[in-house]
């Protein structure tokens, strides 16, 4: 009996796991050096400048520590905003409307 109620939880376990969406983004191989986790970082960057954030980047840059996260952000007029977080600190490095250039 407690065979079967392990196997039916992990079953369970399994498919709420399978249906979550993967969310990978560019530079996730460097999450392990930051101290602020991503979704600190969303939280602050859309603290920072609400709106939706579409395009995501944990990179090393000058300014801060040199590890940042970067994330582009569209407000609901349809401009998207570049605002940078300090992937140790979680201090806000850069909001600025993106220019599309880099």
């Amino acid at each position: 009996m407690k065979f079967s109620s392990t196997l039916a939880a992990l079953c369970i376990s399994g498919l709420v796991a399978s249906s979550l969406p993967a969310f990978a983004y560019s530079g996730e191989s460097l999450a392990k050096d930051a101290k602020i986790s991503l979704a600190q970082a969303q939280t602050i960057a859309l603290s920072a400048q609400p709106g939706t954030i579409v395009d995501t980047e944990l990179e090393h840059e000058k300014g801060g520590s040199s590890l940042r996260y970067s994330f582009d952000v569209k407000t609901s007029a349809n401009i998207v905003h570049e605002v940078g977080i300090d992937a140790q600190s979680g201090a806000v490095l850069e909001n600025s409307i993106d220019s599309g250039n880099d």
